[in-house]
């Protein structure tokens, strides 16, 4: 990663003092050049999101997916249900959001399968959380960002949005 010399360098990064309105200026802070207050000492870390996303697995060994729709980063690929963790909100209740918003389905929310950070876009970095997901009610149909959802066997996935998507469900096979 480039060494940032202007706080303006990096898509995202603050350019005033959320506290005091002062320009930002780079300083060493915790080992690692950071958008500093020379006012007020506020020191700006910038933390990745988090996105949960629920894996279901149907009876004869196929995964949901959705695809996501106009308007949402990705549109036209697929990807296994999955959407960004509220500030205050519990990581397990956003994943159950998520799948609820965007397929319709309630399910149970079980053990995580898979953490990754995710690269893919680089002005919103996030880490990832894959949970296994058990359907317990609803009704299957595409909402929210997606257009289409669909139970997919492993060999037979339609084009996909992430990469980290991709990683993780090789790792099923």
């Amino acid at each position: 990663m480039p060494v940032m010399t202007h706080p303006h360098q990096w898509p995202g990064e603050y350019t005033f003092c959320p506290w005091c309105g002062s320009e930002l200026a780079m300083a060493l802070e915790s080992g690692k050049q950071r958008a500093s207050c020379p006012s007020c000492s506020f020191v700006h870390f910038r933390n990745p999101g988090v996105g949960a996303a629920v894996v279901i697995i149907d009876t004869v060994g196929r995964i949901l997916m959705v695809k996501r729709a106009k308007g949402a980063s990705r549109a036209g690929y697929w990807s296994v249900p999955a959407g960004f963790v509220d500030y205050g909100e519990d990581v397990r209740q956003a994943a159950r959001r998520e799948l609820l918003e965007e397929t319709g389905l309630i399910a149970e929310i079980g053990d995580v399968l898979h953490v990754a950070s995710n690269f893919h876009d680089p002005n919103k970095l996030t880490v990832g959380i894959w949970f296994a997901g058990l359907v317990t009610g609803g009704v299957l149909q595409a909402g929210d960002d997606a257009e289409e959802v669909g139970y997919f066997h492993l060999d037979a996935l339609p084009p996909l949005a992430f990469e980290t998507d991709r990683e993780f469900l090789q790792g099923l096979d």
